[in-house]
C-alpha cells in the first residue's frame, strides 16, 4: 500500500499523463464527458466499481476502503490527477484520499456547491440527489459554508437513476416522475437547483421543464460534472499540466462484467466505447 504523502503535484509526471476518474458505477461517465469536452486532448482512465455499487448502503470505513482501492488502481497508471466522480465517495472519502496522494484529488460536491452559491441571486437553493447524498447533507453543509445567507432545500429522487439508465430521456413517464418529485420545491422560491447525482444530467431536459413550471420563474440548473471539469481544467492550467500535444486516449475499466456498462455508458457518453476491461481492485489498499 502506498504510504500517505502530502498532496502536491508529482514533479516527474508530464502533461501527457492521463487524468484518472473514479466512480462507484456508471454515473461518473457524465463527468468524464465534460472533461473530454473541456479538455479534449487529455488522456483519461476511468474506473467504475460496478461489482460493489451502490456505495450508499455501505459504512464510511467500507466506502473509504473501496474508494482507496480504485484510486490506487488509477495511481498505478501514473495519472496526474484523480477526479472522484461519485457523490457518496466525495462526501465520505475525499479528504482521506487527498491526504494520501501527491497529485491533485478533487470531488464533485465542492465544485457544484461553489457554482450554486455564486450563481443564486436570492440565496435560495434546491438540491436533488439520492437518499444517501441528501441524508448526508453534504451539499447543504458545503453551500452554507460558502454562503452564510443561503437557504438549502433538498429532495431525494431515487427513480431518476433507473430512468437515466433505461434511457427514458424524453418520455411521458419521466416528465411525470420529475413533476412528482420536484413539486416539493413549490413555495420555496428557489432560483437555483443542484443536480447532486451524476446520473441526473441525463434527464436535464425533463428536470428543467418540470422545475420551471412548478416555480413559475427561471431556475438555474447546476451540473456538478460541468463544474468539476472546469475546476480540473483550472488546476491543470495553474500547474502547467494541460496536455496540448497528444491525441486523446480514453480507457475504461470496470470491476464486473462490462456488458451493461457498455450499453448504458455509450448512451451517457454519446459515443462508442471501444476499450472496456474488467479488473480486480480488491487486492489494493486495506
Amino acid at each position: 500500500m502506498h504510504e500517505p504523502v502530502k498532496n502536491n503535484a508529482a514533479p516527474f509526471l508530464s502533461p501527457e499523463a492521463p487524468i484518472g476518474i473514479f466512480d462507484s458505477g456508471i454515473g461518473g461517465l457524465t463527468v468524464a464527458k465534460e472533461v473530454m469536452k473541456q479538455l479534449p486532448n487529455e488522456n483519461i482512465i476511468y474506473i467504475g466499481d460496478t461489482a460493489r455499487v451502490p456505495y450508499g448502503t455501505k459504512s464510511d470505513r467500507t466506502i473509504k476502503a473501496f474508494t482507496l482501492q480504485s484510486c490506487l488502481f488509477l495511481l498505478e497508471h501514473d495519472v496526474k490527477m484523480i477526479i472522484i466522480a461519485c457523490n457518496t465517495s466525495s462526501a465520505v472519502a475525499l479528504d482521506f484520499i487527498a491526504n494520501m496522494f501527491r497529485i491533485p484529488v478533487i470531488g464533485v460536491i465542492q465544485p457544484g456547491s461553489q457554482a450554486a452559491a455564486s450563481r443564486s441571486k436570492n440565496h435560495r437553493i434546491g438540491v436533488i440527489g439520492t437518499h444517501t447524498t441528501v441524508n448526508s447533507q453534504s451539499y447543504k453543509k458545503t453551500i452554507t459554508s460558502l454562503e452564510s445567507k443561503a437557504e438549502v432545500f433538498s429532495q431525494a429522487c431515487s427513480l431518476f437513476v433507473p430512468l437515466a439508465e433505461e434511457g427514458w430521456l424524453h418520455h411521458g413517464v419521466t416528465d411525470q416522475v420529475c413533476s412528482e418529485y420536484l413539486k416539493v420545491f413549490e413555495g420555496t422560491n428557489i432560483d437555483t437547483l443542484v443536480m447532486g447525482c451524476t446520473h441526473y444530467p441525463i434527464l436535464a431536459d425533463s428536470i428543467d421543464k418540470a422545475i420551471q413550471k412548478i416555480m413559475g420563474h427561471p431556475v438555474t440548473l447546476i451540473d456538478s460534472g460541468v463544474e468539476t471539469a472546469q475546476v480540473a481544467k483550472n488546476i491543470l492550467a495553474e500547474k502547467k499540466m494541460i496536455n496540448t500535444h497528444s491525441k486523446a486516449s480514453h480507457k475504461f475499466y470496470v470491476t464486473d462484467l462490462p456488458k451493461n456498462f457498455t450499453a448504458v455508458g455509450e448512451r451517457f457518453l454519446g459515443k462508442k466505447l471501444d476499450s472496456i476491461e474488467m479488473v480486480n481492485v480488491e487486492s489494493m489498499g486495506f
